[in-house]
């Protein structure tokens, strides 16, 4: 089985199955854009000409990508779970419908068996600088586990020992080797190899400015080098030979291309350059006549999903879940927040009488319970989708789960502490301050501050969908909710709101949840405490009269909160599933 890659006529490779072939250059050869190219990664700003062949047949990089795993450099992973809950993750999302929940589980148990994470299979993956976790070693074998899962006849890794010391980078490159001698093809970048992981490479290709300085056994690398005069020194680390021989050095740039040419060049005239030319074309005029192999005779289907979309979403709310109970810090912090500012709003409003001063503090207290609840779960959430942002695009372009799983899984996973929160909060500063000393009316008000915290929480989400960073997040999100908050009937009443300014209070969760809150209060109120010669309210109907709320029915606010939560997550959704986020 044979791989050629073309990379605007300057790049010509043959790979053949059980090999280890190591792509090798200095910073900027071209060596991870080779991999991309490969995989149809991360090309938006090149200009890509060539073909890929597969045992001499064209292949789409969909098809070639659909049956090769790419293990990037980056380790991306959540931290709150074990190894085996990301190897089960991945199973169910990853490996082929038909296969059954007990083939999935018995496949992670080898994989975790064959690379050995035995010993850290119910460890924590880890948070660095927060949650300790499995080592460097560890992380890289479970990225290799993730990819082997689904048994792939190709692999391509880019830089997989990057950051690791010599004896774990041996360690990896010597899975690798385990893999290849099994009949897979093993392409991979390597950055600096020692000499011992030098010598466990099958092939290696050599680049330089984008080019092929050299491909073929380890070996013959030596002679060819040793026949253009550039011997490499004895008891000399021949890939650092190679690479610093390769490299454009700061102040001789112009010698250093020269000689980078004139290597390349030799190459290409030379026995080695002309076989893996004549090897190209041959397997591509053989390949014509020849059948699809295990590679690429697949059906492709229009779905790039293994996973049914109720599999994807079902496992994805699973790690979403695990991911936000193992925060026991956050639950109890955000709880003590919550806990808290109830508290002082009771105390600061403690049993607030039905006087001509009452009502200005209880509609001062009711509007508090609408802020309180804004900030604390816009800012709450805002970084739900920004923090993962790299983690989803990567698993979103492998074909693991679709957009909207990953935004419904998420919501969904959180809504419980977004319901418990508000009641809890509600229950605490309802009866301090001396709201209706009524319990419908109680769980009215719980029901009201509870959607009003869900519409922040849905502003959040779309927020955070429409932001690239948590920067960006952060400083929109402020100047967005400003607006909102004043045309929401405290700071300016509901009946002086400029004409052309009025369709900000339709889109504003403070407006109905005051009004609602306000009418809940007020309404069955029939007497307030007046001294002489004072302005008063003799009862509710007056204070909503002169808020201009009169008129206005808690149903039909609680139905605008429940249209507004809905549409600004749907608006998040939408931007999330055009943007990809």
């Amino acid at each position: 089985m044979r791989r050629q890659v073309k990379l605007e006529g300057r790049v010509t490779g043959v790979c053949r199955p059980g090999e280890l072939l190591a792509i090798m250059g200095a910073s900027g050869a071209g060596k991870t854009t080779l991999l991309n190219v490969l995989t149809h990664r991360n090309n938006d700003k090149l200009r890509i000409t060539g073909d890929l062949f597969v045992n001499g047949r064209r292949v789409d990089p969909d098809t070639l990508t659909s049956r090769s795993a790419y293990v990037q450099q980056d380790d991306l992973f959540i931290g709150l779970i074990t190894v085996r809950e990301q190897l089960i993750f991945q199973a169910m999302v990853r490996m082929d419908r038909h296969l059954t929940y007990y083939q999935r589980m018995s496949r992670v148990d080898e994989v975790i068996s064959e690379l050995g994470l035995t010993k850290c299979a119910d460890t924590k993956i880890g948070v660095p600088g927060r949650i300790k976790g499995i080592s460097g070693g560890e992380m890289k074998r479970l990225a290799f586990a993730c990819e082997v899962l689904t048994n792939p006849p190709l692999m391509l890794c880019d830089e997989p020992t990057s950051g690791l010391d010599s004896f774990m980078a041996q360690n990896v490159v010597a899975v690798m080797k385990n893999m290849a001698e099994r009949g897979k093809t093993i392409i991979s970048t390597i950055h600096q190899p020692s000499s011992e992981v030098y010598a466990m490479f099958d092939r290696v290709l050599l680049m330089a400015e984008g080019r092929v300085a050299f491909l073929g056994e380890v070996d013959a690398a030596y002679e060819f080098f040793s026949r253009i005069n550039m011997p490499c020194p004895p008891n000399y680390n021949p890939a650092d030979f190679f690479i610093s021989t390769l490299a454009v050095q700061p102040g001789k740039e112009d010698g250093c291309r020269k000689a980078i040419n004139m290597i390349c060049d030799e190459f290409t005239k030379s026995e080695e350059g002309v076989n893996i030319e004549k090897a190209v074309k041959e397997n591509s005029t053989e390949g014509e006549a020849e059948g699809y192999d295990s590679l690429v005779d697949v059906e492709v289907k229009k779905s790039p999903y293994k996973a049914s979309w109720w599999c994807q979403f079902r496992t994805v709310l699973w790690r979403s879940w695990l991911e936000v109970i193992r925060e026991p810090m956050l639950i109890k912090v955000r709880f003590f927040q919550v806990m808290a500012i109830a508290l002082l709003i009771g105390i600061i409003y403690f049993r607030q009488q039905l006087t001509q001063e009452g009502v200005t503090n209880i509609n001062g207290a009711l509007f508090l319970l609408l802020t309180n609840m804004t900030f604390q779960n816009v800012f709450g959430v805002i970084n739900t989708f920004c923090a993962q942002l790299p983690l989803f695009l990567r698993e979103h372009f492998n074909g693991m789960y679709r957009t909207d799983v990953y935004f419904l899984s998420k919501m969904v996973s959180e809504l419980p502490f977004h319901i418990f929160y508000p009641f809890a909060f509600v229950a605490i500063a309802y009866y301090m301050v001396g709201f209706t000393n009524d319990v419908v009316d109680f769980f009215i008000c719980a029901t009201v501050v509870i959607l009003v915290a869900n519409c922040a929480v849905s502003f959040g989400y779309m927020i955070s969908c429409m932001s690239k960073n948590l920067s960006i997040a952060l400083a929109i999100a402020s100047p967005l909710i400003i607006p909102l908050m004043l045309f929401g009937g405290f700071f300016l009443n509901s009946g002086s709101t400029p004409v052309y300014l009025t369709w900000l209070k339709y889109l504003s969760w403070f407006s109905y949840g005051n009004e609602a809150l306000l009418l809940n209060q007020w309404a069955d109120v029939k007497s307030i405490a007046c001294r002489a010669n004072e302005t008063c309210y003799p009862d509710g109907h007056a204070v909503l009269s002169f808020l201009h709320y009169e008129s206005g029915t808690i149903a039909a606010n609680i139905a605008s909160l429940v249209a507004l939560l809905v549409g600004y997550r749907a608006l998040g959704l939408l931007r999330a599933t055009r943007e990809d986020l």
